[in-house]
């Protein structure tokens, strides 16, 4: 499933700056998420994965304990580098926002109250809700000629949005039986 591909870009090894300066990027672009940015940086501007393996990349880390952005750091990094490269997206990730979080944070916490911090907290947390809405469409993409890959899709959707279920119990009610379909699906194939 995630076998090892070259960079659409270059057969050449990218450089660890690269890693930490691409995620640095995404992690500075990426309110509310990174999601959104880094499948850009990564299948966009980098051509460091395509649109499936970037899709397959979040499946595995959707499955991983820990926030998903950060297991696509980690595993884009050590697919292009091995753990330095792994170390190398992560840092860039992490350090600079980090700092940067605690301090708005500590204003954030002192300030609360005032109403105008309220509104434009509210409309950020609208319009990060539709760029990972939007990401959500694109990882789609590469599945819309596959009606049982829609169905689970949908599946998921509503068990998570109408019924309210947590994501670990709708992956574990879905994913045995969208295994099974999809086996079935290449077995006829073949």
């Amino acid at each position: 499933m995630l076998e090892a591909r070259k960079s659409s870009s270059s057969g050449d090894r990218v450089p660890l700056s690269a890693l930490f300066i691409g995620f640095l990027r995404v992690s500075l672009s990426g309110f509310g998420g990174g999601l959104v940015w880094a499948r850009r940086v990564v299948v966009e501007q980098r051509r460091w994965m395509d649109e499936q393996e970037f899709a397959e990349t979040l499946t595995l880390c959707q499955l991983m304990p820990g926030p998903n952005i950060v297991g696509i750091t980690v595993c884009v990094g050590a697919k292009l580098r091995g753990a330095l490269g792994a170390i190398s997206a992560v840092a860039g990730f992490i350090l600079v926002p980090w700092t940067v979080g605690l301090t708005i944070g500590g204003i954030v916490l002192r300030s609360a109250e005032i109403a105008v911090l309220q509104n434009v907290l509210s409309g950020l947390s609208a319009s990060a809700a539709g760029l990972l809405i939007g990401t959500g469409l694109r990882l789609l993409m590469p599945h819309r000629s596959r009606r049982t890959a829609l169905l689970f899709a949908g599946l998921a959707f509503a068990g998570m949005a109408f019924t309210r279920l947590p994501l670990p119990i709708v992956l574990l009610a879905l994913a045995p039986v969208s295994i099974a379909v999809a086996g079935l699906e290449s077995a006829r194939a073949q």
